[in-house]
């Protein structure tokens, strides 16, 4: 998969994608990232990449020529494959749209900095938009980088474990289950002794029901969103009878207590 990067401060990219699953996906080959520094498609001697806004306000615009200039000089004119603006104004990232991006072979990422683009560049060059959440941040660098390390996870390869990341939060539509390593007893705390047993199919059923457990507690509003089998149901129907019955004994309890219960 292929990556062209277009910023003001692309060498702000490079530290992090020259380390662990991003640079051995680049050394097998299963990942290019190209980064182009903007002011290089500047025409004045002073590289200037922005300008104050039309109608006043506060900040300053990135000018749409080194824009311009910079994607179609990589990628032609019209470019061939999507040009994606990282801003809070776009459609919010997730493992679902992750999914989507993945089946593109080439993306290009822009980066905006400063008060925002030149509007030009959005109606006649972007062709799609991605917020990484409802925050601001100082570029669109750092949202770049994490749409990249999102998608080279999907690459065929590019992890260790071929399965891997459909197990992540949010790949099958649930926050994930428990993971425990070695020691089996660390400061008297245990792992589950399923996960000891050696018997894959209780071990399978033991992650998916942890892992309904801890996002009908911490997220339900995905669970809404997901196909449930009669299994899954029956998890989430012990799960809120469980919470009834502690609701219903907290109830019950006296408002002032001595001691530890």
């Amino acid at each position: 998969m292929r990556f062209d990067v277009f910023s003001l401060l692309p060498d702000v990219l490079r530290p992090y994608l020259e380390a662990s699953i991003l640079q051995r996906a680049v050394q097998n080959g299963l990942l290019e990232v190209n980064l182009h520094d903007i002011r290089a498609w500047t025409t004045d001697k002073h590289h200037i990449t922005d300008d104050a806004p039309y109608g006043g306000g506060g900040g300053m615009v990135m000018k749409p020529q080194p824009i311009f200039a910079a994607v179609e000089g990589v990628l032609g004119s019209p470019p061939d494959c999507p040009v994606i603006l990282m801003t809070p104004q776009g459609r919010v990232f997730t493992q679902q749209v992750a999914f989507e991006l993945a089946q593109h072979a080439h993306i290009a990422l822009l980066c905006g900095r400063y008060e925002g683009i030149d509007e030009r560049v959005r109606q006649h060059l972007v062709t799609d938009e991605i917020s990484i959440g409802d925050f601001v941040l100082t570029g669109g660098e750092l949202p770049a980088l994490i749409l990249i390390d999102a998608l080279t996870r999907l690459i065929p390869g590019a992890l260790g474990d071929p399965d891997g990341a459909m197990d992540d939060s949010h790949a099958s539509g649930l926050l994930e289950y428990p993971h425990y390593t070695r020691p089996p007893e660390f400061r008297g705390w245990g792992v589950p002794e399923v996960l000891l047993s050696g018997n894959h199919a209780e071990i399978a059923r033991w992650r998916r029901a942890q892992a309904l457990e801890r996002t009908w507690r911490r997220r339900p509003d995905m669970l809404a969103r997901l196909t449930l089998s009669e299994s899954d149901r029956k998890v989430l129907a012990r799960l809120e009878a469980e919470q009834g019955a502690a609701d219903g004994a907290d109830d019950n309890e006296p408002t002032l207590t001595t001691g530890i219960s």
